[in-house]
Parts: C-alpha cells; structure tokens; sequence
C-alpha cells in the first residue's frame, strides 16, 4: 500500500496508540488502514452417494478439480455465498446443510468455510469451469485437486459421511526455510 485511499497522501507502517500490529497509517490525515483476511466459501454438493467438482477453466490452478467456491461477497452470508458459488461455478442448485470445515490459509490471508450441500438441480460447467462431474469417493482424482483447503474438505467429508460430526479446523502455513 503506498497511498491513503481517503486522502491520497502516503501511508507508512507504524504501531497506532492501543493497537498490537503494525498498520498502514496515512501521513496526512491519520486514517489506519486495516487489512484482514478474505473469506472463501464453498461447499461439497452431493447427490446419491456422489459428489459434484468442478475443473477449474480459471488461474490459480487452470485445469484441476475443486469443489465449488469462491470469495464472500459484501452482503452476502456465508451460505448464500457459497450457494452462489456453485450456482456460478457449475449452474446448480444446492440446499445448504451444515459447516464443517475450516481452514485458515494464514499466507494467503484467507479463511475457507466448507459446507455440506445436497445438490438439489441438475448441472452443468459455469465460466469458471471446463467440466461439471459427479465422483463417488473411490472415483475422486486425488491428485488433481486444486488446492489443499478443497482437498481437506473431502477428505474430512468423507471421513464424516456427510453427518454432523461437529467442525475440523485445519491452518495452513508455507514451510519456512
């Protein structure tokens, strides 16, 4: 950050009085600039034992497999976002059910919440997805799924068989060398 969204004059970081992290403070008018992690919501759509992925026709991670999900949007609540997601992402329809994954993504400043869904239309690819399909658990391509947040929600999914066996939090950090 190199400018006050507000005033327009530089920002620098500095400890502001009663706080505990550094900030982006505003040199002119003093406004702190907070910033704090996005969140991601999805959920893992299911339909007779199988559940629905989507391969992704977008960056990060072009052709790899994911459930659906994507960033919050203002005003919107966490299952709302994640029913739109796959409405976007696969042109479908979901009742949403439970929570039951999160997982901090602390390098990347996100937060993922996974919920289970019940996949409740048919379906087919969004602009963001090559191909729509239905995989039992035996049938998932492992080691194509994009990311290691959407990788733990089914895993965990899995492990729980769809029931409510309570939240499993899960922090992920880069290794440090």
């Amino acid at each position: 950050m190199n400018y006050c969204c507000d005033c327009g004059k530089s920002v620098s970081r500095k400890l502001p009085d009663g706080d505990t992290h550094e900030r982006w403070v505003c040199d002119g008018c003093g406004m702190i600039h907070y910033q704090n992690p996005l969140v991601v919501v999805g959920c893992v759509p299911e339909r007779d034992g199988k559940i629905l992925l989507c391969k992704r026709a977008i960056e990060p991670r072009y052709g790899y497999w994911t459930v659906p999900a994507g960033f919050m949007e203002l005003g919107e609540s966490t299952v709302h976002g994640a029913m739109r997601e796959t409405l976007e992402e696969a042109c479908a329809e979901v009742e949403i059910g439970h929570l039951f994954a999160v997982v901090d993504v602390i390098d990347a400043g996100q937060v993922h919440l996974f919920y289970t869904a019940k996949l409740t239309s048919d379906f087919s690819p969004g602009d963001e997805s090559l191909e729509v399909a239905m995989f039992g658990e035996d049938e998932i391509p492992w080691n194509d799924i994009a990311f290691h947040s959407g990788h733990y929600a089914l895993k965990k999914y899995f492990e729980d068989c769809g029931q409510n066996n309570g939240v499993h939090i899960h922090e992920l950090r880069r290794a440090r060398s």
